[in-house]
């Protein structure tokens, strides 16, 4: 992460429903595609309960452009019908961090 300017966190939170079906394997893919875009700064996820899932990016045009690719469409799309019950997205600005220890 940075510190010395602001950047975009996009913050997916979602329920996922009981049958997997290549959830996984989808997600590490969309994952790997996600470090290659311009603008990609990195991601973090935790899953019980629901899942969050926390993607960084320098611009709302680089999360623009994420969000149109076509393979992350089509990862958008199966998620709708198979994977999950509800999800939010939520969008927020950056403007400084910290962090304790390593």
């Amino acid at each position: 992460m940075q510190d010395t300017k602001s950047y975009y966190a996009v913050i997916f939170t979602s329920k996922q429903q009981d049958d997997d079906s290549g959830y996984q394997k989808m997600a590490e893919q969309m994952e790997a595609l996600a470090k290659k875009q311009p603008g990609y700064i990195g991601i973090e996820s935790a899953k019980e309960t629901i899942g969050i899932t926390v993607s960084y990016w320098e611009s709302l045009d680089a999360i623009k452009n994420w969000k149109e690719n076509s393979a992350h469409l089509f990862a958008q799309e199966k998620g709708k019908s198979d994977w999950y019950s509800w999800y939010k997205v939520r969008i927020c600005k950056v403007e400084r961090e910290y962090e304790f220890g390593n």
